[in-house]
């Protein structure tokens, strides 16, 4: 990860109030999952993109955590995060990517610890009443492969990036996060479906824009829920012959912590937390279906062996 997380006190977090109070122009609060996540910068620019992202929230209603985006030259680009109030501030961040991620993440952290609802950094597609995550490091292709597999006439999307998880005696159920989804401007060159979506959409300086699939897909093509039976972890591999191969959750398991849970963004790591998120994704991937992709075919022919092979898909 690109940036650094500090933990603060909360005493530290009411100075930083105290101090940048004045330069709160633009606030917004947004419901990830049922929290209220309130925006506070003074730049219109991450309040416009910000509101395009998230779903709205009632401004009567109080917030469960709060992220504050600055620039302080003085600071670095870098996290101050407070875990007791669930208050981050970054500084000096121009990347949107990044900053609707640490909202997401201090969502996960309410949800996580005090509702036993957990994060997955990754896909969600459910075709035909079956859920299919795609989770994988960075660079690899789930947001290429979330999208390809949304081609599909019985595809609907819950999420292109992240997703909530409810575990229970029965089949695991997964949570969008999102309204919109925040996409790169070569999703049109891949896929030829989403060159119209691409050339409606208006890109920031990191060639990446905040867009409604449904343009595309049409209304009821994006979804709030599905139940999970396939999870599909990508890699790539130049070294590796095999493109596709069953897992067993242990095998996916000691993937997933090499790969730190394929979450960057994770703002708290210490031992219990990281306890907690091996018990889920074991208990998670006990539950799938579950299948290694590596990515280094060309989309076409990788996304045939994910339907193919993975979903069995005619």
């Amino acid at each position: 990860m690109v940036y650094s997380v500090e933990i603060m006190t909360t005493e530290e977090k009411d100075c930083l109030f105290d101090l940048y109070g004045d330069r709160f122009l633009y606030t917004a609060k947004s419901e990830i999952y049922g929290t209220c996540i309130k925006l506070l910068t003074d730049r219109e620019y991450i309040k416009n993109r910000w509101e395009d992202n998230f779903y709205t929230m009632s401004e009567n209603l109080r917030s469960h955590g709060r992220i504050v985006v600055l620039d302080d030259e003085g600071e670095g680009s870098r996290v101050k995060y407070d875990p007791m109030t669930n208050t981050a501030f970054l500084f000096n961040f121009d990347y949107y990517g990044w900053i609707k991620s640490i909202a997401l993440a201090i969502a996960g952290d309410v949800l996580e610890d005090n509702h036993h609802i957990y994060s997955v950094h990754g896909a969600m597609v459910d075709i035909g009443g079956k859920g299919v995550s795609l989770i994988a490091p960075s660079k690899t292709g789930k947001t290429t492969h979330a999208w390809g597999l949304l081609r599909e006439e019985e595809a609907r999307l819950i999420t292109d990036d992240w997703y909530f998880v409810r575990l229970s005696t029965r089949r695991p159920l997964a949570f969008g996060s999102e309204k919109n989804c925040y996409i790169d401007a070569d999703i049109g060159k891949i896929w030829k479906d989403f060159q119209g979506l691409v050339d409606k959409a208006q890109f920031d300086a990191q060639e990446r824009a905040v867009v409604n699939v449904r343009w595309v897909t049409g209304p009821g093509s994006v979804i709030p829920m599905t139940t999970i039976y396939n999870i599909i972890l990508l890699k790539r591999d130049k070294n590796d012959t095999k493109v596709i191969v069953e897992m067993t959750p242990e095998e996916a398991l000691d993937y997933l912590e090499i790969h730190d849970f394929c979450n960057p963004h994770q703002l708290v790591r210490n031992k219990r937390k990281i306890g907690l998120r091996k018990r889920f994704f074991r208990r998670l991937l006990e539950k799938c279906s579950i299948h290694m992709v590596n990515t280094v075919l060309s989309p076409e022919e990788t996304q045939a062996a994910i339907r193919k092979e993975a979903l069995k898909m005619e």
